[in-house]
């Protein structure tokens, strides 16, 4: 009788919180517009600037590559052995989560651009299953994979503090680009939490009109 007991009070709390997540999703995602990350609505004035690099097979990738596209974005380089494995690996789940829906793609951007060498790139995208039809692994001029990630993504938390434009990009965001390429999003990419709630939210990007 106990055990039935504890067993209804689980499954109501269960229920319960349940109910207050459903409750608590929001319905619209904001635009972020600086590196505050302050949320926006209605408000989109900060667009991904344009951009021109070469991904893991030696092909051109430009905005134009991910023109209606919801994207999500992230950085790392294939010598990393702290967070870029994990990176890799949820940035892997999210392509296999996707990989029948054309409207969503991935992008990464290598910050090591004097190392990873486009062969490079491909090896490490042969070794992680990255599909190229869905996921580019980019490199190209370290100035221009910089300037993008600070200036276009807000991804660099240490360059936002110090200013310092000498210091290694290291960031375990994912940033979440809507299809006119407003950021809408973001995450730390090497939680699962974050990811489950990244991929809400992009249900919720897919509903816009």
């Amino acid at each position: 009788m106990k055990y039935t007991i504890l067993i209804v009070l689980v499954f109501i709390i269960a229920s319960c919180k349940n109910k207050e997540a459903e409750s608590n999703e929001i319905a619209e995602l904001p635009y972020f517009n600086s590196s505050d990350f302050t949320p926006e609505w209605n408000k989109a004035i900060h667009k991904i600037p344009a951009f021109s690099f070469t991904n893991q097979n030696g092909e051109t990738v430009t905005n134009k590559t991910y023109k209606n596209k919801i994207y999500i974005a992230d950085f790392f380089f294939t010598t990393c052995p702290g967070i870029c494995p994990k990176l890799t690996k949820n940035m892997t789940g999210l392509q296999e989560a996707y990989k029948d829906d054309h409207d969503i793609m991935l992008l990464s951007h290598t910050v090591m651009p004097w190392k990873d060498s486009i062969p490079i790139l491909k090896d490490y995208a042969q070794r992680n299953g990255v599909n190229a039809a869905k996921w580019h692994l980019v490199t190209g001029d370290k100035d221009e994979l910089y300037n993008i990630a600070r200036a276009g993504y807000f991804a660099d938390e240490d360059f936002i503090k110090t200013q310092d434009e000498s210091d290694f990009i290291h960031t375990e965001n994912f940033i979440l680009i809507d299809k006119q390429g407003f950021i809408r999003g973001v995450y730390n990419g090497t939680l699962k939490i974050d990811v489950d709630r990244l991929k809400r939210h992009i249900a919720i990007l897919k509903r816009e009109i």
